[in-house]
């Protein structure tokens, strides 16, 4: 029986369809899962937290490879699923909750110890959401080695763009870039799953630094700066900086670029994370 028709057949003797709220679609090539596995470079010491497991297709591929599982699913409906098929491991745990409203810090740090010494996160994220939970990894400031996801594929090039460089940037490149190093790591056509989405698929591989790429005092008014200018984006960064008050006056803001020899036509996406750090240490 290949993944396809495993797929169908637990889609069909548990009732289950996918949930197009939930923005779940069940991956069936079996290439693509070993991939993701091979890629997060997954062994017995790691600690894995998989958001959203669904039907449990990469789940059981994990619990071959890791020292524990701890998969975190919102939907109720796949619980019964993922509970029979997992029931004789040993090595995995169920959490029924928003990941986002999840206390992932206290959840890892109590699940590390002499064995499971490092903490990785694989998942297949629901598109919908892919910003706010890939921040929350970020931000929340976890103990993770990895964050190994597949995403929509136009997301994965904007979140592996580096600042400065590529037209794709966008804010949230700038905060990827600060923490991790990014690469994408697989392709994955939409017709690698069932229902097949609309737009293809990517892998990407952040590895979170051991210190942030820069150092700067105030991380807090660099990243309300990068957020307003690319709120923004088809406006000069002169006006949006004048615009979201960040600058009280054209003039202040023309003052403090020619201070710090950025062009004052200059788009938020031609500036580096470098740029915008020299930028709010004139305005901190």
């Amino acid at each position: 029986m290949d993944l396809f028709q495993e797929t169908k057949f637990i889609m069909n003797k548990y009732g289950i369809k996918a949930n197009k709220n939930l923005g779940q679609n069940f991956l069936i090539d079996e290439d693509i899962v070993n991939g993701i596995v091979e890629q997060a470079k997954i062994s017995k010491e790691d600690l894995v937290i998989e958001i959203g497991p669904g039907l449990g297709t990469l789940t059981s591929r994990l619990l071959e490879v890791a020292g524990k599982v701890i998969a975190i699913e919102l939907d109720k409906n796949v619980l019964e699923t993922l509970n029979d098929r997992f029931k004789l491991y040993n090595n995995f745990e169920l959490i029924n909750q928003d990941i986002l409203k999840t206390d992932l810090k206290s959840l890892i740090e109590s699940n590390l110890n002499e064995k499971l010494n490092c903490c990785k996160v694989v998942a297949n994220l629901p598109y919908y959401i892919t910003t706010p939970i890939i921040m929350k990894l970020l931000e929340e400031n976890l103990n993770l080695e990895s964050i190994t996801v597949m995403v929509q594929k136009e997301v994965a090039e904007r979140l592996t763009a580096i600042p400065g460089k590529n037209k794709e940037a966008g804010s949230i490149s700038y905060s990827i870039y600060y923490y991790c190093d990014a690469q994408i790591a697989l392709d994955v056509p939409r017709n690698c799953f069932i229902p097949s989405p609309d737009v293809d698929s990517a892998v990407i591989n952040l590895k979170l630094l051991k210190q942030p790429r820069i150092q700067i005092d105030n991380e807090e008014l660099l990243f309300k700066i990068i957020k307003s200018a690319f709120s923004q984006k088809r406006k000069t960064l002169i006006n949006s900086l004048v615009n979201k008050k960040i600058c009280s006056s054209k003039q202040e803001a023309e003052k403090v670029l020619n201070e710090i020899g950025i062009d004052l036509k200059a788009r938020p996406e031609e500036l580096s994370l470098e740029d915008f750090a020299e930028l709010s240490k004139k305005l901190s």
